[in-house]
């Protein structure tokens, strides 16, 4: 399984953006939970939002009414639209998310997206 992540870049502060990330792979898969984090310059990362394989949402405080995270199951992809961003926002955003394949084997996985940049300026 590999996760590509998308979107990104600069943005005044206010402005909005979106970020996608889709799963792929030759073999049948499914995923469980996706998650976005985000690491600011000098600090540790963080998990901003996170959906269920169901549904279920939770985000970070400080993202509670601006950020909202979705997933489309039959495209295998997560995105996290911002809004009303701020210039903590900054910082660099990775996808990650876990599931099972299935082949021979039935294996667990747990992966991670290269990061994407978001920068906010005041």
């Amino acid at each position: 399984v590999q996760l590509q992540a998308f979107g990104g870049g600069s943005m005044q502060a206010g402005g909005s953006l979106r970020l996608s990330c889709a799963a792929s792979s030759g073999r049948r898969f499914s995923i469980n939970a996706m998650n976005w984090h985000r690491q600011a310059p000098g600090k540790q990362r963080e998990l901003v939002a996170s959906i269920t394989s169901g549904g279920t949402t939770n985000y970070a405080d400080s993202v509670k009414g601006r950020f909202s995270i979705s997933r489309d199951n039959a495209k295998n992809t997560v995105i996290l639209q911002m809004n009303g961003l701020k210039p903590e926002d900054t910082g660099v955003y990775y996808c990650e998310a876990d599931g099972w394949t299935w082949g021979d084997t039935v294996e667990a996985w747990r992966l991670w997206g290269q990061g994407t940049l978001v920068t906010v300026s005041s």
